[in-house]
């Protein structure tokens, strides 16, 4: 609390920085309730120090530390997740070719499309923003499959910037459930392939047809 109260100042936030908090403050949102007022508190402070060069390099160095604050995003308050939003698109804008793949390694997708629906005006538009930087990629749009979760999260972002009415939200908090099923499907993909040496990679289509069967 006292280091949320300091970080108000910007003056204070060099002088946090060389303590190194992050670690500690990672810990300690590992632990707490995400949607208790310390998880809140511990997120205001991440989106601040991320502002900063180094705050960014212990955050992502930190192992858990992006998780953290993902579960945060999906679980915590509505101001906690706004904070957490912030602190991710604070991530990928500073640069979002080094950043762009942890964010969604943690699976993030699916809480930040709820959180355009659901959450505060400030959360929706951090929201939308973090999702159209994550979801431009270096390879040409062309080279994916249809069904793939980049396709998906595009499609819902057109959907987004299209119309913003009743309709177009309830269309894509489900259009989230097939995103979230989509990336569920991927993991097992690349267990069973890592799990099952063979002379010739099977193609993802064909596990796809397996695992949809079973």
């Amino acid at each position: 609390m006292a280091l949320s109260n300091l970080s108000t100042h910007s003056n204070n936030l060099d002088i946090m920085l060389k303590t190194n908090p992050i670690p500690s403050i990672v810990s300690l949102l590992k632990t707490c309730k995400k949607s208790s007022k310390i998880a809140e508190k511990c997120c205001a402070l991440i989106e601040s120090l991320v502002c900063f060069h180094e705050g960014r390099t212990v955050l992502t160095s930190e192992q858990g530390g992006i998780l953290a604050v993902v579960e945060v995003l999906e679980n915590g308050s509505l101001q906690s997740r706004e904070y957490a939003v912030g602190a991710l698109l604070t991530l990928c804008q500073s640069d979002r070719f080094k950043y762009r793949e942890p964010i969604l390694g943690e699976g993030v997708i699916p809480g930040l499309l709820e959180l355009t629906v659901q959450g505060t005006p400030k959360s929706q538009s951090r929201a939308q923003a973090l999702l159209r930087l994550l979801r431009n990629a270096t390879y040409p749009r062309s080279e994916l499959q249809p069904d793939t979760l980049e396709n998906i999260v595009c499609n819902i972002i057109s959907q987004i910037d299209a119309d913003e009415q009743s309709g177009k939200a309830k269309k894509m908090l489900a259009e989230m459930v097939q995103v979230s099923m989509e990336q569920s499907l991927r993991q097992l993909q690349q267990r069973a392939l890592v799990c099952t040496p063979s002379p010739n990679d099977l193609p993802i289509s064909s596990c796809t047809s397996e695992v949809s069967s079973k």
